[in-house]
């Protein structure tokens, strides 16, 4: 059944995209004399509210088979304070400042849809602090959709640096044993993510990273034109090198809702007792959040933030 949806999406995507690419040159002419009746219309309406990136994805395998790939990608980021109304099937500012606890600016990177389509296996919420004059990035929600099942989870974490459980079957070449190590910097001229795979025994086997540069101005910028099948683009590489790794004999691992219906609530355990305790690497170093001294008989496990939920058909 998830094969057939899967075509299906297939077909009508590419149907859809190819009639609003035949037509995007004519909506480019009118676009300054109403507004495009595509989602792409909430960053052409508010130019100053949105600063573009441009830069590679890069992802590592190292267990069981070596494997990498990268790929240039381009950005949005988006100050939601600013726009007309936030993206459609993203969180409004308010809404993620209540999640954070902050009282800041909320800027928003994510590829925005293109002739029809929307896929975004990441998207950051950048969330500051204001005291007096001074602005600093405190928190960040990521919200991960994973391909083809169209599921989406958020959580809050530290940009500085954080490990939090694998809470989601991004990948069927990958179990949900783990966790994330994940990195940000406050944007700026540069904006880069890192994030690697922690496994109890596979040690850190896999890493993915974000570098890009801010581009000199985005003024004038005809964004249906500049992101034009962006997100395309970023769905064909996930489904390409899926099909590499298959090549390779990579076990093909099931999703979890099939055989392990309380996965989530697993992985809320696994994420109360890493941010107690910690994790061991594969070199047996601790690696801690909030505690130098490891994990401790009477550390009180801290609840984060999460919410899974199913994502915008046919998937961002």
């Amino acid at each position: 059944m998830e094969l057939f949806y899967l075509l299906c999406s297939i077909i009508t995507t590419s149907l859809t995209s190819l009639v609003l690419s035949l037509i995007l040159p004519f909506r480019a002419l009118l676009r300054r004399r109403r507004s495009s009746s595509t989602a792409s219309s909430v960053f052409n309406d508010a130019v100053e509210s949105v600063t573009l990136y441009e830069g590679t994805v890069w992802h590592q395998r190292r267990h069981p088979v070596l494997h990498s790939f990268q790929y240039r990608v381009r950005y949005a980021l988006i100050d939601l304070d600013r726009v007309p109304h936030a993206p459609h099937d993203h969180l409004s500012p308010d809404e993620a400042r209540q999640i954070t606890d902050t009282n800041g600016p909320i800027l928003l990177l994510t590829i925005p849809p293109s002739v029809g389509y929307e896929q975004n296996p990441l998207s950051v919420y950048y969330c500051y602090a204001v005291e007096g004059s001074t602005r600093r990035l405190k928190k960040c929600i990521a919200e991960v959709t994973n391909t083809p099942w169209g599921e989406r989870v958020s959580f809050v974490f530290n940009p500085h640096s954080d490990l939090v459980a694998k809470a989601l079957h991004v990948s069927p070449f990958m179990d949900m044993l783990g966790s994330w190590n994940i990195k940000a910097n406050d944007p700026g001229e540069n904006l880069t993510i890192s994030i690697s795979v922690h496994h109890p025994e596979h040690g850190n086997y896999f890493t993915a990273t974000l570098k890009s540069k801010k581009l000199c101005s985005s003024s004038g910028s005809d964004y249906a034109g500049f992101f034009w099948l962006m997100p395309h683009k970023v769905a064909v590489w996930i489904y390409w090198h899926a099909i590499k790794l298959w090549w390779k004999n990579v076990t093909f691992v099931q999703h979890p809702k099939y055989n392990t219906p309380t996965y989530k609530e697993e992985a809320l355990m696994r994420d109360e007792k890493l941010q107690c305790c910690g994790l061991n690497d594969h070199n047996g170093l601790m690696q801690q959040t909030g505690s130098d001294q490891g994990c401790l008989a009477d550390a009180t496990p801290r609840n984060r933030w999460f919410r899974w939920r199913v994502a915008k058909w046919p998937w961002s």
